[in-house]
């Protein structure tokens, strides 16, 4: 058929109906998802009922969906789309031309009428209807109760008024045989019409009592559905005030945040008077009354109550969550320790050399992201060849060492005399390396085999930091840290990574250890999922969601760490992190609270009691706390860095050149320098040239293990083939996990010192 004919097709398909008839047929464009977009879709309108098909054919077989115009809101965004709003689904749809719209739209009104007319001369309600409240309910049917009554009382009286009446009347008749006067004789005749018409009077208001009565029952139904369906409408209106509301508060807190993002003095008198205000305005939308939330799943449900001298003024919070109520001061703050350990909003110590503090801006590259995206759905984002135009110019071992960032944590915990104080700043650490992500929506680059990466902070702040490619296939790094301050961080991770169309989930494999050697507290969790949005359509932004459970394996005692997952109808803060330290025995000691990309935030139990019952049943306990304490707050970023990548300060200086490091440093990588320095197309051969340099170097591998095991069946004693082994870390078995995982194995920092790197293979 050619266009023409298919475009005379079409137009008479979705011609209006005819006057009287409620069918209507034409082609439809209808949104189905950010891959497909648009697909159309042959629609066809009956009886109040709205089904639509992929083609014509289906239509003796196969029906897509249908949709009950009677509990329907049509609306119009522009001149060719129509939106369908039932039962909490919408369906977009859109016509080719402006007059075809308006045809549909015509038609999809009028049986929308006719499908609420049909509805209401029903005598029952259609199982497709949303019942009323059940308090409605009953007060109807009381109401209707007591007029059936009355209608009873009503028919009584009335066959008493027709007894009587009937009565009356055979006297009135025997008087009228009685020999009396023509005149007393007209009088009796006169009083037996009068009760005549009394008696039929009488029938008469009964009868129209009881059509009353039926008329009342069937409008009682036809104003419970007038009625479910404004309330219907009210809950509409509300939800999209709230999100009007909520995104009209997140503009403005992110106005109110611009000013102290430009700043790069935090200590600043002015930035203390700019944060007070911000977290005051925070502080207003919360209600004075106490109120009672969901608790975080798997753990009982409570609400906290700051302590303070005025007792009449409380304030609830979300379950899990400290209380904001009290000043809110260091953790350390009544401890006898120097200034340097006291201040969260700085460094500790001046470092002895002038670290860099920018990279070249980004270049502005324009790229087809769908082009490369598409055929990347439900691969492992490791094994797909990346352009460097969605890296940045840090490889995933760099990243790693970042979550050192604010290392003086566990410089303060490893001073603290109680496990329980040194849990709270643990766990803010563990949330601390999750604050250089919110804006940092860049892939770093995936390491080479055998590849390393070095951070000597020994003269600076204490510590030694060592990261090395212990794997490919799968992609894992093991980490080391040791600490002249009293502490030793190690750990093992593996990326895995899943690209599902709108988005990227990124879950880290692996536990991370850490161990105080005065106290010989040994605390071990795990990173939650992180995931990047809109990948496809949108602005770029991630999320972090999931649980964290922090053992002392020592003591017993644990943290539960609760990251919420961003929600438009939440009504928590964005990005919030809550959690509860408890002792071996599961008796809470403290409450934090905060957000993974601002601060976080302790207070002390002092008191606690079991309340009442929330709305899914579960009991609430009560805890009363000491006003909240400063345990963590976040560095703010350096001037100019939405055109640096949105690095940190430590970030920064991560890949300037060092000399004596190892050959197989992530700083001596080509690729990753060369698009440091803005020559991304450079960059994207060297990538290239390395990518398959490391294969080359694979099949090799796998060539040998195949000849050795071919030696090995051919010979009784054939010669015992290694694989690949990495270069300063070993597996071992743990012993507090049980699990086989990468530990360091020493003699990296001995080779530096000798500057002694024959051992190190050429991987660049």
């Amino acid at each position: 058929m050619s266009e023409q004919g298919k475009s005379s097709a079409s137009a008479a398909a979705a011609a209006p109906p005819a006057a009287g008839s409620d069918t209507h047929k034409g082609w439809l464009f209808k949104w189905t998802n950010y891959l497909k977009g648009y697909q159309r879709r042959w629609f066809v309108l009956s009886n109040g009922m709205l089904s639509y098909y992929r083609t014509q054919a289906e239509m003796a077989h196969t029906c897509r969906g249908t949709i009950n115009l009677a509990t329907t809101h049509i609306d119009t965004e522009d001149a060719c789309n129509i939106v369908l709003s039932s039962s909490g689904r919408t369906y977009h749809l859109k016509a080719s031309t402006e007059q075809e719209r308006q045809r549909w739209v015509t038609a999809l009104d009028l049986a929308r009428t006719k499908a609420i007319s049909m509805m209401n001369d029903q005598s029952d309600d259609s199982g497709d209807e949303d019942p009323v409240s059940q308090s409605d309910c009953s007060e109807i049917q009381g109401t209707l109760k007591i007029l059936i009554s009355k209608l009873d009382d009503l028919s009584t009286c009335n066959d008493l008024i027709a007894k009587h009446g009937a009565a009356l009347q055979r006297s009135l008749s025997e008087l009228e045989s009685l020999k009396v006067p023509v005149e007393g004789g007209e009088k009796i005749k006169a009083v037996n019409e009068r009760a005549t018409l009394f008696r039929i009077t009488s029938n008469a208001m009964i009868n129209a009592c009881r059509d009353f009565l039926d008329l009342s029952e069937t409008h009682s139904r036809k104003w419970q559905r007038a009625f479910q369906y404004e309330r219907e409408q009210r809950a509409h209106l509300e939800e999209t005030i709230e999100l009007l509301a909520k995104q009209h508060n997140s503009l403005e807190r992110a106005w109110r945040v611009a000013p102290t993002l430009s700043s790069s003095t935090p200590s600043a008198p002015t930035n203390k008077k700019e944060a007070s205000e911000r977290l005051q305005g925070e502080a207003s939308d919360e209600d004075e009354d106490t109120e009672f939330f969901d608790a975080m799943e798997d753990s009982p449900a409570f609400i906290t109550v700051t302590a303070t001298d005025n007792t009449q003024h409380r304030r609830s919070q979300t379950s899990l969550s400290g209380a904001i109520g009290g000043n809110s001061y260091d953790w350390n703050q009544d401890d006898h320790m120097s200034p340097s350990y006291n201040d969260v909003s700085g460094k500790e110590l001046q470092p002895r050399r002038q670290r860099r503090t920018c990279v070249p801006d980004k270049p502005n590259y324009s790229l087809n992201l769908w082009s490369i995206m598409k055929n990347c759905i439900g691969k492992e984002l490791s094994k797909i060849p990346m352009p460097v135009n969605f890296n940045e110019p840090l490889s995933m071992l760099q990243r790693l060492t970042e979550d050192l960032e604010y290392h003086e944590l566990l410089d303060k915990a490893a001073r603290c005399d109680s496990s329980l104080e040194q849990m709270c700043l643990v766990a803010a650490f563990s949330v601390s390396s999750y604050s250089t992500t919110v804006y940092r929506t860049a892939k770093p680059f995936n390491p080479l085999l055998g590849e390393t990466y070095e951070l000597d902070r020994l003269e600076d702040f204490g510590y030694r930091s060592l990261c090395e490619q212990v794997s490919h296939h799968p992609p894992a790094a093991a980490h080391h840290v040791i600490s002249q301050r009293g502490w030793t961080l190690w750990q093992e991770i593996t990326i895995a990574s899943k690209f599902r169309g709108k988005y990227l989930s990124i879950m880290p494999l692996g536990a991370i250890h850490l161990l105080f050697q005065s106290s010989g507290n040994h605390y071990v969790w795990r990173k939650v999922t992180s995931t990047v949005h809109n990948i496809i359509v949108g602005k770029l932004w991630i999320d972090q969601s999931g649980d964290i459970e922090i053992v002392n394996h020592r003591t017993k005692e644990t943290c539960q760490l609760k990251f919420s997952p961003y929600s438009y109808f939440s009504r928590d803060v964005a990005r919030k992190v809550t959690g509860v330290v408890a002792d071996s025995g599961g008796q809470a000691h403290y409450i934090l609270s905060g957000t993974w990309d601002e601060k976080m935030e302790s207070a002390k139990i002092i008191q606690s009691s079991r309340g009442g019952s929330g709305s899914e049943g579960k009991q609430k306990t009560i805890y009363q706390t000491l006003p909240s304490k400063l345990l963590w707050k976040k560095y703010p970023l350096p001037e100019n860095a939405e055109n640096m990548y949105y690095f940190s300060a430590l970030a920064l200086t991560l890949n300037e050149q060092d000399d004596g490091v190892c050959l197989t440093d992530s700083r001596l990588r080509p690729d990753q320098r060369l698009m440091e320095d803005g020559q991304w197309d450079e960059a994207n051969s060297e990538k290239q040239r390395l990518e398959e340099k490391q294969r080359a170097v694979r099949r090799k591998r796998e060539a040998e293990a195949s000849d050795a095991q071919d030696e090995e069946s051919d010979y009784e004693a054939g010669r015992e083939f290694e694989g690949y082994q990495p270069q300063w870390f070993q597996q071992r078995r743990d012993s507090v996990t049980g699990e086989t995982n990468f530990v360091y194995k020493g003699g990296y920092w001995e080779a530096k010192e000798r500057q002694d790197w024959n051992m190190c293979p050429n991987i660049f």
